[in-house]
């Protein structure tokens, strides 16, 4: 019986302790089957800590023993791993072995070919010495290419259009700008000029060429030319001979204006309103300017009438008492189309001197309370010179319409 009992102890024991001609099981790995010959887990106390394995045939049994210079050189050139372009999904870790006890790799066979890709799970393993593989330092991130060169975008050919384009707003700039300075040069020249305005020639002789009562109407009807526009109605009251351009029938102003361009005449006349309460003296100079000269002074108003005209008085009429110290409110207008300038002035007919008169502009200005303007001096002057002014254009298109029909 003890026989017995020792029989199936010793069976259990063979079964259990490997025998030294078979290898030790071998753990399993993660992808793929590896080089066999890894060292048992179970080591003898007196085989040192990393022992050198035999490498065994290709069918994975052992042959003994090699020598040392057969055993073939460790390779240290890392592979590089495949670059696909998306990363792959991270593989499961490897086993965790405790420190000091994780197994050390076998070399490969001699002869063995060793694997011509890296099997799956590139992205977590990476093909190292004696070739095994051992963990990727950044697991699932795939390695970046070595070439950084960039890239440089293609040059778009360039289109003739452009070109074109800008040659053709070049010569239209061009032509502005010439064509600008061509036009400030004629314009300071007598070449850009226009020809004389129609009837020019004939305003300069309508002094002594028509009746007095063409230019100067007996009666002048104003609608609308009082304050308010009220309506005004003015009686001739006496006419003075034609005179000479001097200080006695023009203002100091105008007649230093005239000067330098002739002064031919001087016609005046002095009307009174429908009250006999004011008297207004009109003139019509006739100047020996060109036409270019005329436009120049019809800008120039202010200047020509910055003085009052002189007063036009007969004894023995409403206008007896109108002298300087009467004079109101006043009126000049050079006309851009014809060489007459219009002048005239108003005042009150009972002799009530004004100590400052007033232009017509300032005297008809809303809410003026001078006396000139309370008044209506300056509707006054300005009414009776609007009225002469269109007699005279009546004039000189009666004059250029008989010379056309002959």
């Amino acid at each position: 019986m003890s026989t017995e009992s020792h029989r199936r102890t010793s069976r259990i024991t063979d079964a259990l302790l490997p025998t030294p001609s078979s290898p030790p099981p071998q753990a399993p790995e993660p992808h793929g089957p590896r080089p066999t010959g890894v060292a048992s887990a179970s080591l003898p106390a007196e085989v040192p800590s990393r022992p050198v394995p035999t490498p065994g045939p290709v069918g994975g049994a052992a042959t003994g023993s090699r020598p040392e210079a057969e055993v073939p050189p460790v390779e240290t050139t890392t592979r590089l791993r495949p670059i696909r372009d998306h990363a792959p999904a991270p593989a499961p870790r490897p086993p965790h072995h405790p420190e000091g006890t994780r197994p050390a790799p076998s070399p490969p066979p001699h002869g063995a070919p060793r694997p011509a890709s890296a099997p799956s799970g590139a992205g977590q393993y990476a093909y190292g010495t004696y070739g095994a593989y051992r963990p990727s330092p950044y697991p699932g991130v795939p390695e970046t290419p070595a070439e950084t060169t960039t890239r440089l975008r293609p040059v778009r050919e360039r289109r003739s259009g452009r070109v074109v384009a800008a040659g053709a707003c070049l010569v239209l700039g061009l032509g502005l700008i010439g064509g600008a300075v061509a036009g400030a040069v004629l314009a300071a020249t007598d070449a850009g000029a226009p020809a004389e305005p129609a009837g020019y020639a004939q305003a300069r002789t309508l002094w002594h060429s028509v009746p007095v009562d063409t230019l100067f109407p007996r009666t002048l009807p104003g609608p609308a030319a009082g304050p308010g526009a009220a309506t005004r109605t003015w009686t001739r009251v006496v006419v003075a001979a034609d005179a000479p351009c001097s200080a006695t029938v023009l203002s100091p102003s105008l007649l230093t204006a005239l000067r330098p361009v002739g002064c031919d005449r001087v016609l005046r006349a002095t009307y009174t309103d429908a009250t006999a309460t004011s008297v207004i003296t009109v003139g019509l100079v006739f100047t020996g300017a060109d036409p270019a000269t005329t436009r120049t002074l019809s800008t120039q108003a202010v200047r020509l009438g910055a003085d009052v005209p002189p007063a036009l008085s007969a004894p023995g009429t409403v206008a007896a008492r109108f002298g300087a110290a009467q004079r109101a409110s006043w009126w000049t207008r050079p006309l851009a189309d014809l060489p007459v300038v219009v002048t005239s002035v108003s005042g009150f007919a009972d002799g009530r001197p004004v100590t400052r008169p007033e232009p017509a502009e300032k005297a008809m200005t809303a809410g003026s309370t001078s006396a000139p303007a309370q008044a209506g001096l300056g509707h006054e002057a300005r009414g009776v010179a609007n009225r002469v002014e269109r007699q005279v254009r009546t004039a000189v298109a009666d004059a250029t319409k008989g010379e056309d029909e002959k």
